[in-house]
């Protein structure tokens, strides 16, 4: 998750929403990725998204192995939790639960209406400090500089990668 942070803080720098996601199969790491619509002009290219079509891409498969593990710091919306279905992940860990669009445990709980035909393991909470932290500390900046005030993001420690603990 340690790295997940890192990637979420990296997205932050480039003013995306801080998410950052990690998939792991093997104990290697197959993908990465961090928020990149606005930068990529692409509405899909959420962190979890990305780090999927690097992994695919990477194994040459649109499926990933059944031993694949997702680590994200922001429990994942609708689309994302298709294409994970999709991908055939086996399992996610997420940092912080996501109550207005979250689709694993929070506002819609995707996996345990019984229409899909591949199911995951889902574990939450896990980091979900540093990530609500990263995630509070990025909106209060995107607010004090619409209010006039233009702080940048690398002076603000709550955004900087080191703050993050592993997990």
């Amino acid at each position: 998750m340690a790295l997940a942070l890192t990637l979420a803080a990296e997205g932050a720098h480039h003013g995306e929403v801080p998410v950052g996601a990690v998939l792991v199969s093997r104990n290697q790491c197959i993908g990465l990725g961090f928020n990149q619509p606005i930068g990529m002009h692409d509405p899909t290219a959420h962190a979890e998204i990305v780090a999927i079509r690097q992994a695919c891409s990477q194994l040459g498969n649109y499926r990933l192995p059944p031993d694949t593990t997702l680590y994200v710091t922001l429990e994942p919306c609708t689309m994302c939790v298709g294409a994970l279905i999709h991908a055939r992940v086996g399992r996610v860990v997420f940092a912080a639960a996501e109550p207005r669009a979250g689709s694993l445990v929070s506002a819609r709980q995707l996996l345990h209406n019984g229409y899909y035909n591949h199911r995951f393991g889902v574990m939450g909470g896990v980091s979900g400090a540093q990530s609500r932290l990263l995630l509070h500390g990025f909106f209060r900046l995107r607010r004090q500089s619409k209010s006039g005030t233009n702080p940048t993001l690398p002076n603000d420690p709550v955004l900087t990668p080191s703050h993050t603990h592993p997990n």
